[in-house]
């Protein structure tokens, strides 16, 4: 059965992390829709305008991943949005695998409680938003159960590729990784 993504675009999105999301998932054959949170056009924090394929309230399917990619203020706008906490949650629940980037873990996800008693990082001089029952760790990519949480633009081809490896499996992920010539 083919796998599926969904990364909600809201204005000011960091444009590394969801491109490279975007197109790593792709090549892997991962059916992946991106949704605006408010608009089919989003500038990301740098200007570089996406058409999203749909509206997030537009968004009525059954998805194996949920992604939030950071970026100032596109996590922000993402943590004012009770639709997306609700869809954390509810795809939490489900066992479908919740990815965030850069300040989406520490703005969005910790925000919604399903990060408790969870190791996750963030980008750096965000760690201080997490509550105590986080656990904080300075690696560039963390999992822990069905939560993937990464560092930042830095970060976000070791997070795609991660992502394909819990989706598909690890001998995709490092066909992938191959094939881009990717540092490890």
């Amino acid at each position: 059965m083919a796998k599926k993504a969904l990364i909600i675009l809201a204005e000011g999105f960091e444009e590394i992390e969801a491109i490279t999301a975007i197109d790593i998932l792709r090549r892997a054959q991962i059916e992946t829709v991106v949704a605006g949170l408010n608009n089919k056009i989003i500038r990301g924090s740098h200007g570089i305008k996406i058409n999203a394929d749909i509206l997030l309230d537009e968004f009525k399917a059954d998805t194996d991943a949920l992604l939030l990619p950071g970026g100032s203020p596109g996590a922000e706008n993402l943590a004012k949005s009770a639709k997306v906490a609700s869809l954390i949650n509810q795809m939490f629940k489900r066992g479908s695998i919740i990815g965030a980037i850069c300040a989406a873990p520490a703005l969005v996800l910790e925000p919604t409680g399903i990060l408790r008693h969870k190791k996750a990082t963030c980008c750096p001089g965000m760690e201080n938003l997490f509550s105590a029952e986080v656990r904080f760790s300075p690696e560039a990519v963390v999992c822990d159960g069905n939560i993937i949480t990464s560092r930042g633009p830095g970060t976000a081809l070791v997070f795609s590729l991660k992502l394909v490896e819990m989706l598909i499996d690890k001998k995709t992920a490092e066909g992938l990784r191959e094939r881009l010539v990717a540092i490890r």
